[in-house]
């Protein structure tokens, strides 16, 4: 099997589990929108989760990504599989007592951590305490995020997709029952929600599990904590850890701002919340998915120094990924609201909620095509074991996010700190093309190019379908957005065949073949 093709297989599965939790994901925000808008008890939920959301990619999936994959996948294609399950098991214990220490000082340090990310909830006792007894008790979540993280990144080692893939439905699954089932018999409603994210956390886990046994990794035994790999691990975990932080602390600096009600006003926490499930749909389904195939992929070409077929491989990802987001973007930009309105606006989810919410997802989704870049070309550095390059760039990334956030969010509020973000992402993308180019050579970029301008045709005229449709049909909410999306897919697709798309035609063969 080609390269080309059997990245595009693994990416599929990887794509079809997310887009599975996507759609779950969706279901389960049109609920908690009902039950909670954008009111208080759920935007302390949103900064308690936050926390250790963010520290998962700290010490879990980014060190998995950064760190595990690109070492283990060159242990499986040339060591003996003893010697890959060894570190495997070394990994293993040194991660359980890492995410085991994280979480205990979560827990005794809960009121400093809230005050420092929503210094605007402060002012409000009630908030405040609210938040801090959410924090603490959906604190150990990271802990068992991190082992799936671990468990992911063997399997992926090992170009297994499914299992992970697939476990995370099961996670939304598990907080759809939590949010309709529990939180109205509890006498803190919003706690059902926490109770549904640890729940959900453990299944994810548990579903892994038995593929590592099977595959080798035997009964966990804590008497191992190093091996001749871990030095290489850890040069590569520390600069990913360090860049990380730089994200984290972005986020920290928008969430921080964004609780400051009196300049970006109410809801501003939630508003951010929900546009960011909408806008990161498109790019969890076609950007991660990628990223996450690439990853084993580049690192095997990187490790037999064929620099030829990681190149093309690159450019197949970046070209995928943006024939893919670039009609996603344009019609969340020109459909923001009315998307916004048919999925959330009932209950307690207002017009007040669906406007702040609407001009974030507008403002977000600018910057849709170049974060899914961000993270083609973050594996692409990932894989040559390069992780102190993207830390530099995130670094100047978030200085300009910052600074561009206190600029913006006076005379735009919360679309304000939505559209700094996106102005960082391009700037990212373009700065580590860049220095990839410089490191490795040409990439091809006048193809990458013209394989943009070729989408961004099509996508400009079904934008143009997309507004004129929405004026001129007089539905209730969701059957429109309904018939205007998929009229709006329709021509987009047209117009890629009278364009002479090469990305679909290379699309429609690969759903001809899975069909």
């Amino acid at each position: 099997m080609s390269t080309h093709k059997s990245l595009a297989k693994s990416a599929g599965v990887i794509g079809l589990g997310i887009s599975a939790s996507r759609i779950l994901g969706f279901i389960r925000d049109i609920v908690i929108a009902a039950i909670f808008g954008t009111s208080m008890p759920f935007q302390a939920f949103v900064v308690a989760f936050r926390i250790p959301n963010l520290l998962r990619d700290l010490v879990g999936e980014g060190a998995a990504n950064a760190a595990f994959v690109p070492v283990l996948t060159g242990y499986a294609a040339t060591k003996p599989k003893e010697e890959f399950w060894k570190l495997a098991r070394v990994l293993l214990n040194a991660m359980t007592v890492i995410l085991a220490a994280i979480t205990v000082a979560g827990v005794i340090f809960a009121p400093v951590i809230v005050a420092i990310i929503s210094p605007g909830f402060v002012k409000n006792a009630e908030l405040f305490r609210l938040t801090v007894t959410l924090t603490r008790t959906i604190f150990p979540y990271i802990f068992l995020i991190g082992l799936t993280a671990y468990t992911t990144g063997v399997l992926n080692s090992l170009k297994l997709f499914g299992a992970s893939s697939f476990s995370q439905p099961l996670w939304n699954l598990v907080f759809i029952m939590a949010a309709v089932f529990l939180c109205p018999i509890m006498k803190v409603p919003v706690m059902g929600l926490v109770i549904g994210v640890l729940a959900g956390g453990l299944l994810q886990l548990l579903v892994q599990l038995p593929q590592l046994f099977k595959r080798g990794l035997g009964i966990p035994r804590f008497n191992k904590f190093k091996h001749p790999a871990s030095t290489e691990i850890g040069k590569l975990l520390l600069p990913r850890a360090v860049g990380s932080s730089v994200y984290q602390l972005n986020v920290m600096v928008d969430t921080a701002l964004a609780s400051l009600s009196g300049i970006v006003g109410e809801g501003a926490i939630a508003a951010i919340y929900y546009s960011n499930r909408l806008w990161q749909l498109p790019l969890a389904i076609f950007s991660t998915a990628i990223s996450q195939a690439m990853l084993p992929t580049l690192s095997e070409h990187a490790a037999r120094k064929d620099i030829e077929k990681f190149k093309d491989t690159l450019s197949f990802s970046l070209r995928s990924v943006f024939f893919m987001t670039i009609p996603a973007a344009i019609g969340l930009i020109v459909l923001s609201e009315p998307i916004v309105r048919a999925l959330f606006e009932r209950g307690s989810f207002d017009a007040y909620s669906t406007r702040i919410t609407s001009s974030a997802l507008l403002y977000f989704s600018i910057g849709l095509c170049s974060y899914a870049g961000v993270k083609v070309l973050v594996s692409a550095f990932y894989s040559l074991k390069d992780t102190v390059t993207p830390v530099k760039n995130a670094f100047m990334a978030f200085l300009l996010n910052a600074v561009l956030n206190v600029v913006l969010m006076f005379p735009m509020k919360v679309g304000g700190l939505a559209l700094a973000t996106s102005i960082a992402s391009i700037f990212n993308f373009f700065s580590l093309f860049y220095l990839l180019r410089k490191k490795i050579g040409p990439l091809g970029g006048r193809k990458i190019l013209a394989s943009f301008m070729r989408a961004m045709m099509p996508g400009i005229i079904m934008g143009i379908v997309l507004i004129w449709l929405n004026a001129v049909l007089h539905f209730r909410p969701v059957l429109q957005i309904t018939i205007v999306i998929l009229a709006g897919m329709a021509t987009f697709f047209t117009a890629c065949l009278i364009f002479d798309v090469k990305e679909f035609k290379g699309f429609m063969k690969w759903i001809l073949r899975r069909s």
